[in-house]
């Protein structure tokens, strides 16, 4: 509680209650009744990083070098402890093995630590990566998911023998007890350099349990998912009459609605978000993308198209968004940024939002409590980053209802048939389950989109 209120009333958190990088891993379960715990070596890595750590900063007694969640998984108020020290911790660590990306836990650990990160970056336009993995058990490329994949990380310097067996075989073999201590040395020393370059803030602990996980609904290995982003925005060089250029670029994908808070233009933001999902995202401009619909033709990715009210003071813009809503595209989730410390967009809201509605009227209205809420404003980037991923899946859950579907080749018409493409996979999926608790955003959400009947702005009471 007290982590909690030092965060939300604005203040600093003192530093003895920050760990310094959070170790995540795979539990690993016991084989038989009263076996020897496998994770102790887990542990000794722990401590033998946490010492390194220590020996290579300027700490104070008693500071938590690390953090390992294996303390309070079953104990009193895990999640809140476990959702403080991500918040707050330096640098995240995982422990690559199969187990670790077919876990559920582990991903959502994974996913609440870079949604931060990236919530970092859109505010500097800087990259604030302080992930560094290490592998516990060598991975195949095709059993990582995407958030992995795309790491940019050299495991070669780490020794030859660590490459090819990973921090479990060289602490378990005897023989090898020189390149584990090199490997785990040199471990540290990249901790420490990417806690002291990247200093990555603490923020608000999300709540833990309610966090979807980085790895995909299946876990790595799985089809590659992808989503498509559109942005209808202005650019700098046709804004409507008395418009400020300030949150605009060269193109409709440069608006940035939340500056000065934000640097990092929204567009790249959502892409960003949208990857922390493990899914292939692309992005592009509606202005380039308007008249390539065909309402007619099955869809081959879920989207999120993302709009600037000020579009409807546009008259050509605006048609093309009318003639786009009265398109059957229920795989299509609108989001709208709306900065309530932009005095133009405020002096004008009712009017504006107004306008919107009455050019997108399905749109504005489909879907579950979220997607509308999504519809109807996003006040601010913390909020994008809690409610994005519920519009992202209710979009995916669409897509999959409507996509074409294809016999295997060689089976009969009683087999079940599957679907192609991007996001095919073997069978008939099951639901994705809600990123966040069903009342996150008010009303319960029973997965039946006409019963949700809440309006309003996606805000939360801190903005």
């Amino acid at each position: 509680m007290f982590l909690r209120s030092q965060l939300r009333d604005g203040g600093r958190v003192p530093a003895s209650v920050q760990p310094y990088f959070f170790l995540s891993y795979a539990h690993t379960p016991r084989f038989g009744a009263g076996g020897p715990d496998p994770d102790m070596w887990v542990e000794r890595l722990f401590r033998d990083l946490c010492s390194h750590v220590m020996a290579l900063t300027d700490l104070p007694a008693g500071a938590e070098a690390g953090f390992m969640d294996r303390e309070i998984r079953s104990g009193e108020g895990w999640s809140e402890r476990l959702g403080a020290a991500l918040a707050t911790c330096r640098v995240f660590v995982p422990l690559f093995s199969p187990r670790y990306f077919a876990s559920e836990m582990c991903g959502k650990e994974w996913y609440a630590f870079a949604q931060r990160a990236i919530h970092q970056g859109a505010l500097s336009n800087q990259p604030a990566e302080a992930i560094v993995p290490a592998l516990w058990v060598p991975v195949p490329p095709s059993q990582l998911p995407g958030p992995a994949e795309r790491l940019q990380f050299n495991h070669n310097t780490f020794g030859e023998r660590y490459v090819t067996d990973g921090l479990y075989g060289l602490i378990k073999l005897r023989g090898y007890a020189e390149q584990y201590e090199r490997a785990v040395y040199e471990l540290a020393k990249r901790i420490v350099r990417v806690a002291e370059t990247v200093r990555l803030e603490p923020v608000r602990p999300l709540d833990y349990r309610g966090v979807p996980s980085a790895f995909g609904p299946t876990g790595g290995g799985s089809p590659a998912r992808s989503l498509h982003v559109t942005v209808a925005a202005a650019s700098r060089h046709d804004l409507p009459d008395g418009r400020s250029p300030e949150y605009y670029g060269d193109s409709a994908l440069e608006w940035n609605p939340y500056h000065p808070v934000a640097q990092r233009p929204i567009a790249y933001v959502a892409e960003d978000l949208v990857k922390n999902l493990n899914y292939q995202t692309s992005i592009g401009s509606f202005d380039d993308e308007a008249g390539h619909y065909d309402s007619k033709q099955p869809p081959t990715r879920p989207e999120i198209l993302i709009v600037d009210r000020w579009v409807v003071e546009d008259e050509h813009r605006r048609q093309r968004l009318a003639a786009f809503d009265q398109e059957s595209r229920p795989w299509v989730n609108v989001v709208v940024p709306w900065n309530r410390y932009d005095h133009q967009s405020r002096a004008k809201e009712i009017e504006l939002a107004r306008r919107l509605e009455e050019t997108l009227p399905v749109k504005m209205g489909q879907g579950r409590a979220a997607c509308r809420a999504a519809a109807n404003g996003v006040a601010n980037m913390e909020t994008l980053g809690q409610i994005l991923p519920q519009v992202v899946e209710a979009a995916a859950q669409q897509f999959l209802r409507h996509a074409q579907v294809y016999l295997p080749a060689g089976s009969t018409h009683t087999e079940r048939p599957r679907l192609l493409g991007p996001m095919g996979m073997s069978g008939p999926p099951a639901p994705p389950r809600a990123p966040f608790p069903p009342d996150t955003f008010g009303g319960h959400n029973d997965g039946n989109d006409s019963n949700d009947t809440d309006r309003g702005d996606a805000d939360d009471s801190e903005s």
